[in-house]
C-alpha cells in the first residue's frame, strides 16, 4: 500500500518529504478524528499541470453548509442534495494545446471531519462527472472530485461533431484522458488545501462511471488504490451497439409487443425459473440455468389497457431473440442480450402514430446517439430502421474505429494488480440498459488471461445482484464502498456483499450477494426475506 501511496504522491507533484502517511491499520474513525488539519486553507493552489495540458484557471471558494441544488435536468440533475457540509470548492480548468478544449475539474474538500481519503466520482450516459455523487462523497467525509471533461451533460452530445467530423480531442477526454487528469489534479488540490496528501485514493462510479473505473484500472493503474466500478459500460463498442438489438429485431420481424405483453413474458419466465435456487422468492439467482422458452406463452390471452390481447408467435420470436442477443444471419454471437426479467421498456420501446396507427421503434437515446452521431456521423440517422445486416456492419465499424479509444475491453490488469490495486464491482441481474452477461464475459476473460479465478479474486471481485436493475444498489442498498475500503486498507477481501433487493412481486428482501462465480441457494429453512436463509454455492457448470 505504501508503494501505491508514494506513486500517487509523486505523480501529483507533491514533495514526499512534507507528506504525512497514515498506517493501514488506522480505523475510519481514527482517520476522521486525526484529520481536522490546522493547516486547512481554502485558497488558490499551486498546481503542476498534467503532461500535455495547460492550467487555464484555478479558483477556490468557501461554501457554507446546506442543501446543494444539482445542476442540469432530471434524471441526472435538477434536484437537491440536503445537508452538504461546509466545504472548500476548488475549480481547475485544463486545456490541451491544439484541441481548444476547456475541461473543468471540481474538487470539494470538507472544512472539518475529513476522513483522510480522496474519492473521485464518475459520470452517467454522456456526462463525465456527477455533482450529486460529488456532494454525497463530501457528506461521507471524503475530499472528492469530478470532471466535466469539457463536454456537455448526460444527454448532450452536441460536442461530438464539428463540421461533420468527430471532435477527437473531446472524445479522448470523455473516454479516459480527463478522468486521469482529474486524479492527478485532485490529489494536488487535497495536498495543497489540507497541507498533506490523502492517505488513500478511491474511484466510485456506476454505468459510465463504471466504465471509467475499468478504464482507470486498465490504462492508469496507479491513480487509485481502490476502484468501485458498478454496472460498468465495459466493452463499450459492443454493448452500446448491442443494446439497439431489440429495435433491430422488432423492425425485421414487423412485431412490436406492448409493455403489457413484454411484462407477461417476464412474469412467466420468473415463475418458471424462480425456484431453481430452492426458494420461490421472486428472484432468479442463477439466470444461466433459466431455460424458459417464450414460445410457451403463444396463445395466452391478456387484458392490456382494457383490450383483449393474444400472444402471437411473432411476439414470442421477438422476445426470444432479444433475450438471446445479437447474432449474425449465420448464427454467430455478436454480444449478449437483455437479461431475463429485465424491463423491456427502455431498449424495446415503440410508438404509434395516432393518425395512421403505424407502429415504429423508439430507440433508447444513449445507444441510438452512439450509432447515429459517433459511428455514422449522421445525427438524423434513424436507428429504428436498422436491419440485421446493417446492424452487423455498424457493430464491426464501431469496433474498428473506436475500440482503441473507448472500447475498455483490455483484460490485462497486471499493472493494476502489481501496484496493489483492488477492483470491486456489482451488477444487477435485471439490468435493463447494460447486459449483465457482458460484465461476466469481461471477468472470465481476465480469469483466462491472468491465471484463473482464485488468482484474480486476489485483486478483482465481481458480485451479481439478482433482481436489481441498472445501478439499482445505489442509494444505500449496499455498503459497497465500505467493503472496498476494508479490502484496501485492512486486507479484508469481501466474500459476500450485503444488499437489499426487490423481488418481482415488489417485496424487499435481504441477501448476501455471492462472489462470482458462486450463486445463492436457499438452505431449505428460514425466512426467504432473510440473508441468513441462503448460502453461496458453486454452480454445476463450474
Amino acid at each position: 500500500m505504501r508503494k501505491r501511496w508514494l506513486l500517487a504522491v509523486a505523480a501529483a507533484g507533491v514533495p514526499l518529504a512534507g507528506a504525512a502517511f497514515l498506517p493501514t491499520s488506522a480505523s475510519a474513525d481514527a482517520t476522521r478524528a486525526a484529520s481536522s488539519s490546522p493547516g486547512f486553507a481554502c485558497s488558490s493552489v499551486q498546481l503542476k499541470a498534467p503532461a500535455g495540458t495547460s492550467v487555464e484557471s484555478v479558483s477556490a471558494v468557501s461554501v457554507p453548509a446546506g442543501a446543494y441544488q444539482v445542476p442540469g435536468q432530471p434524471p441526472l440533475g435538477g434536484f437537491p442534495v440536503p445537508d452538504v457540509p461546509a466545504r472548500c470548492d476548488v475549480t481547475v480548468t485544463l486545456t490541451h494545446p491544439g484541441d481548444n478544449d476547456h475541461a473543468k475539474v471540481k474538487v470539494w474538500l470538507p472544512q472539518s471531519g475529513w476522513n483522510g481519503r480522496f474519492q473521485a466520482v464518475g459520470g452517467a450516459a454522456y456526462a463525465a462527472g456527477d455533482y450529486a455523487d460529488l456532494a454525497n462523497a463530501v457528506k461521507q467525509g471524503y475530499a472528492a472530485a469530478t470532471t466535466d471533461a469539457g463536454v456537455g451533460g448526460g444527454l448532450d452530445t452536441s460536442w461530438a461533431l464539428k463540421g461533420g467530423k468527430l471532435d477527437t480531442g473531446l472524445l479522448k477526454n470523455f473516454a479516459d484522458r480527463s478522468q486521469h487528469e482529474m486524479a492527478l489534479v485532485g490529489k494536488q488540490v487535497v495536498a495543497g488545501v489540507y497541507g498533506r496528501a490523502a492517505s488513500y485514493a478511491y474511484w466510485n462510479g456506476c454505468s459510465t462511471g463504471g466504465r471509467q473505473g475499468y478504464m482507470e484500472a486498465q490504462r492508469h493503474p496507479t491513480d487509485f488504490d481502490g476502484v468501485l466500478a458498478n454496472a460498468p459500460g465495459v466493452n463499450w463498442n459492443q454493448f452500446e451497439v448491442a443494446t439497439l438489438w431489440p429495435q433491430v429485431v422488432m423492425n425485421e420481424e414487423g412485431a412490436y409487443p406492448t409493455p403489457c405483453e413484454f411484462d407477461a413474458f417476464n412474469k412467466a419466465a420468473v415463475k418458471a425459473c424462480d425456484a431453481l435456487d430452492g426458494a420461490k422468492d421472486g428472484l432468479i439467482s442463477d439466470p444461466a440455468r433459466c431455460a424458459y422458452d417464450p414460445r410457451e406463452l403463444i396463445g395466452a390471452k391478456l387484458v392490456c389497457d382494457g383490450r383483449d390481447v393474444t400472444i402471437t408467435a411473432a411476439d414470442a420470436r421477438v422476445v426470444r431473440r432479444i433475450w438471446d442477443g445479437p447474432r449474425t444471419r449465420s448464427g454467430e454471437r455478436l454480444w449478449y442480450g437483455l437479461p431475463i426479467g429485465a424491463d423491456f421498456r427502455y431498449l424495446a420501446a415503440s410508438t404509434t402514430d395516432p393518425a395512421t396507427g403505424t407502429v415504429h421503434g423508439a430507440p433508447f437515446f444513449v445507444p441510438s446517439t452512439w450509432v447515429s452521431t459517433f459511428v455514422k456521423k449522421q445525427p438524423s440517422f434513424d436507428t429504428a430502421t436498422l436491419t440485421y445486416d446493417g446492424f452487423t456492419r455498424v457493430l464491426q465499424q464501431a469496433r474498428a474505429e473506436f475500440d482503441d479509444v473507448i472500447g475498455t475491453r483490455d483484460a490485462d490488469l497486471t499493472a493494476f494488480r502489481d501496484a496493489g490495486g483492488k477492483l470491486l464491482t456489482w451488477h444487477g441481474g435485471n439490468d435493463q440498459l447494460i447486459p449483465t452477461a457482458g460484465t461476466v464475459d469481461y471477468r472470465e476473460r481476465v480469469d483466462r488471461r491472468m491465471g484463473g479465478t482464485a488468482r484474480v479474486d486476489g485483486f478483482y471481485r465481481l458480485f451479481l445482484a439478482p433482481g436489481a436493475d441498472h445501478c439499482g444498489l445505489k442509494g444505500g442498498n449496499s455498503d459497497d464502498l465500505a467493503a472496498l475500503t476494508a479490502w484496501v486498507e485492512r486486507g479484508v477481501a469481501p466474500d459476500t456483499l450485503p444488499a437489499t433487493l426487490t423481488t418481482a412481486t415488489g417485496q424487499t428482501v435481504k441477501r448476501d450477494l455471492c462472489r462470482y462465480p458462486l450463486v445463492s441457494r436457499y438452505t431449505g429453512k428460514g425466512d426467504t426475506a432473510s440473508a441468513e436463509s441462503f448460502r453461496c454455492i458453486t454452480p454445476a457448470r463450474h
